[in-house]
């Protein structure tokens, strides 16, 4: 599994921890910035992972900013992208198997470390449920085509 991952200034210490923890499970990863605590501006990140994630050169993202919020607004301008805030582990998997999400946002300011790391673990090993979710999911891709034109 290829992981994309980015934050701004506020989220750059969380995202530490999870790269550190998602490469001692052997997982393929990307740090797209921003790298150090100077700050900085989160789309710019945000555009980045979600660019990689929707041309499919990752298989998922991570974002991390202060709450997530900004990070995930910015990242689902990106056409196909799904960028899900979570800040719990229900949300994680849902997100996951009912809106086939493929972006994770989380906010340092709002998760500690333990509770993020059960987080990207529920995400990454979720599976999207198909069915009845496909038909909502492409309702979405509509709304896409109708305004990015």
């Amino acid at each position: 599994m290829k992981i994309a991952l980015g934050s701004d200034h506020a989220g750059f210490p969380l995202k530490k921890e999870v790269i550190k923890y998602l490469q001692e499970k052997g997982m393929k990863i990307q740090d797209f910035g921003t790298f150090s605590e100077d700050s900085c501006d989160y789309p710019d990140y945000a555009l980045k992972v979600a660019e990689e994630v929707s041309k499919k050169n990752y298989d998922f993202g991570i974002l991390i900013c202060g709450t997530g919020i900004g990070i995930s607004i910015a990242a689902n301008k990106v056409p196909g992208i799904r960028a899900a805030l979570c800040g719990d582990t229900f949300s994680a998997h849902a997100c996951r198997e009912h809106n086939d999400a493929n972006i994770l946002a989380m906010g340092q300011r709002v998760v500690g470390v333990g509770l993020a790391l059960d987080i990207v673990d529920t995400f990454l090993s979720a599976k999207f449920q198909g069915d009845r979710h496909q038909k909502r999911i492409d309702k979405i891709t509509g709304i896409e085509k109708k305004y990015n034109k």
